[in-house]
């Protein structure tokens, strides 16, 4: 029996002796791409003068999380993606929400 394992990134691999074995190179087409760009998170937690652990608490995410989406390492996706976009319009009104939460 074959072990696939779907990555993060949209890739598929196989599981064999406890490796990874790419099935298919992965193509532009193959990747689902989102229609806007994220928002930078680095830019965006800049302009708010907060530091990786401070921008993390806020959004209530793990600072891994923050390093993982700066360093380009993961890309936000779904929720966090649209709460980064309001954070980029209006950061303190969204920093005033989620402090009351």
């Amino acid at each position: 029996m074959q072990r696939l394992r779907l990555k993060a990134d949209g890739r598929i691999v196989e599981l064999r002796d406890g490796q990874e074995f790419p099935l298919a190179p992965v193509t532009p087409a193959s990747v689902p791409m989102e229609t806007a760009p994220p928002p930078a998170v680095r830019d965006l937690r800049r302009r708010a003068r907060l530091t990786q652990l401070e921008f993390a608490a806020r959004l209530g995410v793990p600072v891994e999380t923050i390093r993982n989406w700066e360093q380009g390492k993961r890309m936000p996706r779904g929720p966090a993606r649209a709460l980064l976009a309001v954070i980029a319009h209006a950061p303190d009104m969204v920093f005033s929400a989620l402090a009351k939460a």
